[in-house]
């Protein structure tokens, strides 16, 4: 049975990976999280880990006096959450949200472990020294999210240059067919309203920027090597079709399934085998339509933004991601409006100095630009 590290085990996507873990019966061998702590002591004495890393130094603090009982190790910070990710496993799961998941991703590439990654922004930010640490440790990177996992099924048996293009499913998310006059106005508690996922507070108001899309085209370029122009975005609120590739001969190949977040997480753990899935299979019967149009890229700037930032290539990804990041947070806080994130967003990417040779340290420099940028425009 596989052993598993698992950063960001309090989030969504941790969550169920915990579940798929404990059904299955997996080892988990360590946790990584923000700050959750009551919800990660729970976590780690269940699964009796051997060490627990947190974000937050404070917090820290406070859960090594409550795991004080057990010889569960407590590490605190960034350094804390790469010595998880550095402990002998098989796998390393990363769903630590935003660039804070590239260097665990990087360390735990290091020390020879897969990784099943749910971190999109660690291809977006850091995608060709990732890549190539990967082809250096021999070791693979399986998908996670939803839809860059449908794509890797869908490639199964297939040669990559038999690829014609991709087709990335968008559910189009709260504001489908809305305005820019219509989303003036938006509230936080709006925007967080998907209709199909449920998922974490920021990549919910990425789906509602469509900058969730827009992150995945980047991260499609890296993970299957097509360049942004081969990659098709189709709005699809169904959210059954997860995405697929259309190849040289005209044959279109798509996964399918409920929108539940368990099933590409076993599938990156069992891989290249597939066990028996115990939650909601798909009834096609009860889905009766399905639909797929072209997005509004108009009104949703951040996806064409992620196109170009691509495209030109360099430090540009790592540059939308960090000024969405910031500009993200700031909407959640009510210090901006929604239309302003694509805006800030733009302004960021306009003035940004890039790079395209470039290392991790140019990578952090270029995010802390950005988010520098945002606040000295709002």
């Amino acid at each position: 049975m596989k052993s598993l590290v698992i950063l960001g085990s309090t989030g969504s996507i941790g969550t169920q990976a915990l579940e798929v873990c404990r059904r299955d019966g997996y080892k988990v061998v360590a946790l990584a999280a923000g700050g959750n702590i009551t919800l990660l002591e729970k976590q780690a004495r269940e699964f009796n880990v051997k060490a627990v890393a947190v974000f937050n130094e404070e917090r820290a603090k406070e859960l090594k006096i409550k795991l004080a009982d057990t010889d569960i190790e407590v590490l605190s910070g960034i350094n804390g959450v790469c010595f998880v990710a550095s402990l002998e496993a098989d796998i390393a799961l990363n769903s630590i949200v935003g660039i804070a998941g590239l260097r665990p991703t990087l360390t735990a590439i290091e020390s020879g472990k897969d990784i099943a990654l749910a971190n999109k922004e660690t291809l977006v930010t850091g995608g060709d020294i990732v890549n190539a640490k990967a082809k250096e440790m021999g070791v693979k990177i399986l998908p996670v999210d939803s839809e860059h996992s449908a794509i890797f099924q869908s490639l199964q048996g297939s040669p990559q240059k038999s690829i014609r293009k991709i087709l990335l499913t968008a559910s189009g998310g709260p504001f489908y067919n809305k305005t820019r006059k219509d989303l003036e106005n938006v509230t936080v508690k709006e925007a967080l309203n998907h209709p199909n996922w449920s998922m974490g507070a920021k990549i919910t108001i990425d789906s509602a920027t469509l900058m969730n899309k827009g992150l995945e085209v980047i991260e499609a370029v890296h993970l299957f090597g097509l360049p942004a122009s081969k990659i098709e975005v189709l709005v699809h609120r169904q959210s059954i079709v997860h995405s697929g590739v259309e190849f040289s001969d005209g044959a279109v190949i798509a996964q399918l399934g409920t929108p539940d977040m368990r099933l590409p997480i076993q599938y990156a753990l069992t891989y290249p085998e597939r066990s028996k899935y115990a939650f909601e299979h798909l009834d096609l019967f009860k889905v009766g339509t399905l639909t797929f149009e072209k997005p509004d890229t108009d009104t949703f700037r951040c996806l064409p933004l992620c196109v170009k930032a691509i495209t030109d290539g360099g430090l540009l990804p790592t540059v939308v991601n960090g000024a969405n990041e910031q500009a993200v947070g700031l909407f959640l806080e009510g210090k901006i409006k929604f239309l302003q994130i694509a805006e800030l967003v733009e302004k960021a990417l306009v003035s940004a100095n890039n790079k395209k040779d470039f290392t991790l340290e140019d990578i952090l420099n270029a995010d802390k630009q950005a988010r520098e940028c945002v606040l000295q425009n709002i």
